[in-house]
């Protein structure tokens, strides 16, 4: 699997498909400001359970993944077909509570994780596709790829 990160486009997201990425090139590429190297600590926190369950691969959205000089968050969505969800829910429990707008992951990890076979938006749009677009043009957009 070749990894790597493309310049932004023009509008400072990434162009479109899966980047696949090592966390040294995540955090060399997005860890450049104070708040930035938080989040990422916040995204290391809740991966960390995700592997430990059998997670495999996860794929990392939002605006941590634009050249936003200051994101709101980032987003996750993880391939959950290999995953002991017994044991990741024993781990990290926040990770099921969809609540309040999931704030009780926000407050925890300083983003949101999604399984990959969730439905983003109806009928049948699922996270990882749902990532790929832009939610203000509507068009497509890039995504990281990291394999655990």
């Amino acid at each position: 699997m070749k990894t790597g990160l493309p310049p932004f486009t023009e509008a400072g997201l990434l162009p479109p498909g899966i980047h696949w990425a090592t966390w040294g090139e995540i955090r060399d590429r997005f860890g450049h400001t104070p708040h930035r190297m938080n989040l990422l600590f916040g995204l290391m926190d809740g991966l960390g359970s995700l592997k430990q369950a059998g997670c495999k691969l996860i794929y990392i959205d939002g605006s941590f993944c634009t050249a936003k000089e200051v994101p709101g968050d980032f987003d996750v969505c993880w391939d959950d077909t290999p995953v002991d969800l017994e044991k990741l829910f024993s781990l990290a429990p926040l990770l099921f509570d969809f609540e309040q707008g999931r704030a009780a992951q926000k407050a925890r990890y300083l983003g949101e994780f999604f399984p990959c076979s969730f439905i983003a938006a109806p009928p049948a749009t699922l996270y990882l596709d749902f990532f790929q677009l832009d939610k203000n043009s509507g068009g497509a957009k890039g995504i990281i790829g990291l394999q655990l």
